[in-house]
């Protein structure tokens, strides 16, 4: 339990600036405390964050801006993408990536051209001739 709500437990018993003063803490930023508090129980979650969440979840986190805003918009909700992209970060810790697929150059035979200077199929690497370089 931290200070400020020991305080705020305790206040209706013992005066705040006695309790302040023994809890060694400055009275102002016990009002400071209380004020944000208030601010962060009124403000509460807009509707359409709850709705981002739940179609954020549904498509496995996968859906950029684009996408959620027009989720969103079938929904009956107006939301711009800046303010949805600071939602996703404070929701969602991370928006999980397509993975790319990687492109593999299979050489089964090397193609015309390649290595054909005679210095270069001469090389040889500790013994063993080395493996045609293609582009």
């Amino acid at each position: 339990m931290s200070r400020y709500r020991f305080i705020e437990a305790q206040r209706e018993q013992y005066p705040v600036r006695l309790l302040c003063q023994v809890l060694g803490v400055p009275t102002s930023g016990y009002y400071a405390w209380q004020q944000v508090q208030q601010q962060v129980v009124a403000q509460g979650e807009p509707a359409w964050e709850t709705a981002l969440v739940k179609v954020f979840g549904r498509h496995k986190r996968r859906y950029g801006t684009r996408r959620l805003q027009v989720a969103l918009r079938r929904k009956g909700y107006r939301i711009g993408r800046q303010r949805l992209r600071g939602a996703c970060t404070r929701c969602s810790p991370k928006r999980l990536r397509r993975a790319r697929p990687t492109r593999r150059m299979a050489c089964a035979a090397p193609p015309i051209g390649c290595l054909t200077s005679p210095s270069l199929r001469s090389l040889t690497r500790s013994g063993s001739a080395i493996s045609p370089i293609c582009h």
